[in-house]
């Protein structure tokens, strides 16, 4: 099954927010408070994976658009001190041997349209 998920950030009080896509379902956490923009799209493939534990999925392919954050979970570039603890988090995760972090363009990504779509109204 494929998770779809992206993070942004907006001025505060609204700070950090990510979106995820399972099964056509959008879900969506706002109000994350201060932080960059890649911290949120950490914490959109952190809470991705997670989803994935809960659906107990058995081959998850996690899809974002954030190609730095995936290189860096896919172990491809090096982590930057500041992303260590994202990282450490994702790895302490029990996922399924047969996980896979894929990137695809913004326009592909269903969990970056919903957020685009919240903003637009």
């Amino acid at each position: 099954m494929k998770i779809f998920f992206d993070g942004g950030c907006r001025p505060l009080p609204a700070g950090m927010e990510y979106a995820l896509v399972a099964a056509g379902k959008p879900t969506i956490c706002r109000d994350l408070g201060a932080g960059t923009s890649m911290e949120a799209e950490w914490l959109a493939l952190i809470a991705a994976a997670r989803l994935a534990i809960a659906l107990e999925l058995r081959e998850p392919t996690l899809l974002g658009d954030a190609a730095a954050v995936i290189a860096q979970a896919n172990g491809a570039v090096r982590c930057p001190p500041r992303h260590a603890t994202q990282l450490a988090t994702l790895r302490a995760l029990p996922l399924p041997p047969r996980t896979r972090i894929r990137y695809l363009r913004r326009a592909q990504n269903l969990a970056g349209i919903a957020l685009a779509r919240l903003h637009d109204r």
